[in-house]
């Protein structure tokens, strides 16, 4: 029997997110974009596309999602893919100088926003936070 390759769904490709984006009503509309084309632009493996009706990153595993329902601020969730990692499994060392990282469980972090000056004030950090992230997929 074929295994059908990952990610290769209507759902993993760019031209959904631009759909859910153009439909999207969110106070941080704008910005949500801009952290978009900020993570796109980190790495030419990044590819995105929707999961969890969010906005969402890959390479070869999904390790970001856009967090839409943010009662404050706008941000990103990071993790390592759909499934939660083992307990005992090795603790995640990455580099964030800037703290810019919010553990929310051993496998997951979140990353938040104020509004767009915090996030122009704080993306170069953003970019290296996620191009460190993504050698941990």
């Amino acid at each position: 029997m074929k295994k059908t390759p990952k990610h290769t769904s209507p759902a993993d490709t760019t031209e959904a997110v631009d759909a859910l984006l153009k439909a999207l009503v969110h106070p941080f509309k704008l910005e949500i974009q801009a952290l978009r084309a900020a993570i796109l632009d980190a790495d030419s493996s990044i590819r995105d596309g929707v999961k969890w009706n969010a906005p969402s990153f890959r390479t070869q595993e999904y390790f970001a999602t856009v967090n839409l329902r943010a009662r404050e601020g706008f941000g990103v969730i990071l993790h390592l893919g759909a499934k939660v990692r083992a307990k005992d499994a090795p603790e995640i060392k990455v580099q964030d100088p800037s703290a810019l990282l919010e553990w929310l469980a051993p496998d997951r972090a979140m990353v938040c926003f104020k509004d767009k000056h915090d996030f122009e004030d704080r993306r170069a950090a953003f970019v290296k936070l996620i191009r460190a992230w993504i050698k941990l997929v």
